[in-house]
């Protein structure tokens, strides 16, 4: 259906945890592609906790002699008992410098997995570092900028903000909270922001950690506040989509 781009202005808002939620509990065929620039994959030390050795990533891809369409499967990796794959990032920040080249190609490649019934899902990381994936971001068909609701952060997220709307950087920029009412609304963030909230997922620390760092799922954690409302926020993400579709269809007949 889609490519879904998150990414953060600054801090840890739960950037990579919020894309591996989403991943696992979407409803479709997805892929998770960790871009994230900082070095070092979040799956794999965390979700799988280091017990999954690193086979191939995104410098394979890289340096692929093979047109990136036909390579892009060969470093694929999938995350058993879902319909779900992932492309692990860089094992260290010295080697974002080295992915400038492959960003552009990768979103057309991406792209072009909307045809075979796939979604992608990108963890970009944080905004401004060296070898940020922008061309990623630009091109996605939604854009997150995944902020929590305190001061702190919503004043690193405006700056990003103002600067997305007035570049007209992204297709089509949008926020997705964590912790909403911590204490500001999605009104009132999107207010400040000036870009749409379209989803926000729960500050449930126990049951992200199972994410982030393989831990134990607590009791009740597939029906879990973080659970629902990480199904909430992907569905909102891919009703946004269909409409923004919609709408363009139309304004070319």
């Amino acid at each position: 259906m889609a490519v879904i781009a998150l990414t953060s202005a600054s801090g840890s808002p739960g950037v990579t945890t919020t894309a591996l939620g989403l991943t696992l509990l979407w409803a479709r065929p997805v892929l998770l592609v960790e871009a994230d620039p900082t070095g070092g994959s979040g799956v794999l030390a965390g979700f799988f906790r280091g017990a999954r050795e690193y086979d191939s990533g995104l410098i394979e891809l890289a340096l692929s002699s093979y047109d990136i369409t036909d390579a892009l499967p060969g470093v694929v990796q999938p995350i058993q008992g879902t319909t779900a794959g992932f492309i692990a990032g860089t094992r260290s920040h010295a080697q974002s410098a080295g992915l400038r080249d492959l960003w552009q190609p990768l979103a057309g490649a991406l792209a072009d997995l909307d045809a075979t019934g796939q979604d992608v899902i990108v963890d970009a990381g944080r905004l401004g570092l060296v070898g940020a994936p922008e061309p990623l971001l630009a091109n996605a068909d939604v854009s997150l900028l995944v902020t929590r609701t305190t001061l702190p952060a919503l004043a690193a997220a405006r700056s990003w903000s103002e600067t997305v709307r007035k570049a007209a950087a992204w297709r089509d920029g949008c926020v997705l909270l964590v912790g909403e009412g911590q204490p500001y609304s999605r009104r009132e963030v999107a207010s400040v922001l000036g870009l749409p909230v379209v989803g926000a997922v729960a500050d449930d620390r126990d049951a992200a950690a199972v994410y982030h760092r393989g831990a134990a799922p607590p009791r009740r954690f597939e029906t879990g506040p973080l659970a629902r409302s990480l199904r909430a926020s992907s569905e909102a993400i891919q009703a946004r989509i269909a409409s923004e579709r919609t709408e363009l269809a139309e304004a070319i007949r």
